[in-house]
């Protein structure tokens, strides 16, 4: 804490935000000494009656002299006559930031001033407050888990701007960076235009001819809503005249909407509001879980979330796990392009596919739900995609990703697709070549071709591709491009992977061939709206196949879950290591085979893994080193190179953690050689890979001690209640959560 604590702070301005500072430097003990200014002698009074300083001044020169920092926190229209009273008085290497809400003008009135900027001038802004004001408001816990912003200029020293960063999250501020003009144009429309439509509506309102009953019937939302125009006019006065550019282009945005709207409501146009409402409120949900694709987001920390399970115990009953991933991400894609309305039920409501669904909400599809499962989609058809108004985030999604750049590379816009720390590591290239034989031009990042990627629309032509390596996501981008492409597009695999894209196709009316290992379309045609029943994901169940058969006394029996001949590699694999597990109740649901699985303990025996069969299970593979682990003899995996390239290496973080665990697991370049043992107690590292985490959490079922599993966070991108249904089924699993 040493670099955030300061000798002697100055404090010009000992409103809210300003006493507020104080008291918090006098809290945490970050200044040996406080001093004040404020231009009423009550005000400065007050201030050093209850604490707020040790003295104040009403001459902000007295305050500032010998500081070590000084903060500004007056009205910003009154920054250049600060700067000038106190220039005098101010130390050669003293450090000068303020609190303003807005920059651009500071920043000015500070050139103004100085000429050459002060190497120790760090810009900033706490985005904090509340509607009352004065010295007395100030609150220590203020700016605690609130956003500051540092604008930092290029004559701003990196010493300075450490110790303004230090000070700030000494504090408990939350601390970003960006340029004042950026911060000038972001705050104009997230902070400034809501005040200005505030204060706009009360005072209309208030001049209404019967305001007394528009205020007494108010309802909460207008209360909710109006909340700030209590805020203080005259700051808001400034701000408005300090962001004059900025405030009049978030406002011309706001009114095209709203004229939007209104045309909408003169025309009866139910599906125009309908977008509206649906994009906005899966916007406001969406933004605050995943989007990182503002300022104010990259600045969150993710939730630091762990599992920790307790040794033994066994799994029983009857459940549905949540619906398959790789099913629901495909019916938005293609519901979104078909021509009517597409009804989903079953539908994932994980991190991923909401990133999917929150793609093509951005590119003008109408999209109603998710509310339990179930979708409206308003099909736009191929030709009826809007260009997005921003990068695409995709989350840890690299399905969404995949599969949207084939669907990308054929539109009349370009974008751009961006995702989280995990995916931006992750290799493009497989996807991004044959786009490119087909005209697409694609831009990935490094050399190792990482997000993001830059698309620009192409007119595309057929491609017949033979895949080097088997993979559905490379097949289905290019059947997707393939839509558009002028001629046939085809693709041969060298090993069977999911087909789920080539059945839904044909589940939407387009003519797909399947000629052994190869699939081909014709561009041009149309997908007509259908519904779709998303199956219980087979890569969900997994684990708790796995978790029941290593599981002494374990019954249970898993409701609906799909069985796509391209997937089953789990249960073959599973039932060749000696597993008890009965399929009930086939049946077929949209073109997809489903069936209720029942599970018993049974004691497993190592194998050699059939290649053949690897990949029908290549996303199951962490679920099955667990039962690995726990099987008499040598289990022994190949042609499973795939696995180094998922959200995580997982062949050496599984090897890792079984190690750990006391078990020996040897990796290898395409696999793991596994001797199963008694498993014993540990802390895994999952490396924020959720498949990872699961595995070991049902691998406390057969250890001897506890399993403290660590970077849970993920775990809700494909299975967002894991852990209350593992608690149901019989998993003593707990939760510890920070941040």
């Amino acid at each position: 804490m040493k670099e955030a604590r300061f000798g002697k702070v100055a404090i010009i301005g000992l409103g809210l935000i300003g006493s507020s500072f104080a008291r918090a430097l006098r809290e945490k003990n970050l200044a040996a000494q406080i001093t004040g200014s404020a231009r009423s002698a009550r005000t400065c009074a007050l201030a050093e009656e209850v604490g707020v300083v040790d003295k104040a001044f009403a001459d902000p020169a007295d305050a500032v002299r010998d500081a070590d920092l000084v903060f500004l926190a007056m009205p910003v229209q009154s920054t250049a006559a600060v700067l000038t009273a106190i220039k005098p008085a101010l130390k050669s290497d003293a450090i000068i930031t303020d609190g303003g809400s807005t920059k651009g003008n500071v920043v000015a009135a500070a050139r103004e001033v100085f000429g050459q900027l002060p190497a120790g001038f760090v810009p900033g802004h706490p985005i904090a407050g509340s509607e009352q004001s004065g010295v007395l408001a100030g609150k220590a816990d203020l700016f605690l888990r609130h956003k500051v912003i540092l604008t930092p200029l290029p004559e701003s020293s990196p010493d300075a701007l450490s110790r303004v960063r230090a000070l700030w999250q000494a504090i408990g501020a939350d601390v970003l960076e960006m340029t004042p003009e950026r911060h000038d144009e972001v705050l104009a429309k997230t902070s400034h235009l809501p005040h200005l439509l505030a204060f706009s509506l009360v005072d209309t309102l208030a001049r209404e001819s019967e305001n007394l009953d528009i205020f007494r019937y108010a309802a909460g939302g207008f209360r909710d809503f109006t909340r700030i125009a209590a805020s203080d006019p005259v700051m808001w006065h400034d701000i408005f005249l300090g962001t004059k550019q900025a405030v009049l282009s978030a406002l011309q945005h706001f009114s095209d909407g709203v004229n939007e709207l209104r045309a909408a409501i003169e025309k009866d146009d139910s599906e125009a509001l309908l977008g509206v409402f649906t994009r906005a409120k899966a916007a406001r949900e969406h933004f605050t879980h995943i989007l990182a694709g503002t300022a104010y987001a990259k600045a969150q920390k993710p939730k630091d979330i762990s599992f920790t399970v307790q040794p033994g115990g066994q799994l029983g009953g009857s459940l549905r796990v949540p619906g398959d991933k790789s099913i629901s991400h495909r019916s938005i894609m293609l519901g979104s392009l078909a021509e009517g309305v597409t009804e989903v039920s079953g539908f994932l409501e994980g991190e991923d596919a909401l990133a999917t669904l929150q793609a093509f909400r951005d590119m003008g599809v109408v999209i109603e739900g998710p509310n339990n499962g179930g979708l409206k989609i308003h099909g736009v058809g191929l030709q009826g995609l809007k260009a997005p108004p921003g990068p695409i985030y995709c989350g840890n999604s690299g399905t969404s990703m995949r599969l949207l750049s084939g669907i990308l590379a054929a539109q009349k816009f370009d974008s751009v697709l961006t995702g989280d720390a995990s995916l931006s590591k992750r290799p493009m290239e497989r996807v991004a070549g044959p786009l490119r034989r087909m005209g697409a031009e694609i831009q990935s990042t490094g050399e190792k071709g990482t997000p993001p990627l830059t698309i620009r629309g192409k007119a595309l032509k057929g491609l017949h591709y033979e895949m080097p390596v088997a993979s559905a996501q490379v097949k289905s981008a290019v059947l997707l491009a393939g839509l558009w492409a002028d001629g046939e597009t085809s693709v041969t695999e060298p090993a069977p992977t999911r087909d789920h894209t080539e059945r839904m196709l044909r589940g939407f009316a387009y003519d797909v061939s399947v000629d052994g290992p190869k699939v081909a379309l014709e561009g041009g045609g149309k997908l007509v709206a259908t519904r779709i029943d998303v199956p219980a994901d087979i890569s969900s169940a997994a684990f708790f196949m796995v978790g029941a058969s290593i599981a002494p006394g374990s019954d249970i029996t898993l409701q609906h879950v799909g069985l796509n001949p391209t997937r089953v590699g789990v249960i073959n694999i599973l039932k060749a290591m000696g597993a008890d597990i009965s399929v009930l109740n086939p049946r077929e649901v949209g073109g997809e085979p489903v069936a209720d699985v029942r599970i018993r303990s049974a004691a497993l025996k190592g194998i050699r893994i059939p290649e053949d069969q690897v990949p029908l299970a290549i996303d199951e593979f962490p679920a099955l080193f667990i039962a690995a682990a726990c099987a008499e003899g040598e289990t022994v995996l190949t042609g499973a190179e795939e696995l180094r390239v998922k959200e995580s290496d997982r062949i050496q973080v599984m090897s890792d953690g079984l190690t750990t665990l006391g078990i020996e697991a040897r990796p290898t370049p395409d696999g793991m050689v596994i001797k199963g043992g008694q498993l014993g107690s540990g802390r895994i590292a999952s490396h924020g890979d959720h498949r990872i985490a699961m595995a070991f959490a049902m691998a406390a079922l057969r250890s001897n001690g506890p399993v403290e599993i660590t970077d849970c966070a993920n775990v809700a991108t494909s299975f967002p209640d894991f852990t209350g249904l593992a608690r149901r089924a019989g998993l003593n699993i707990s939760v510890t959560e920070k941040g």
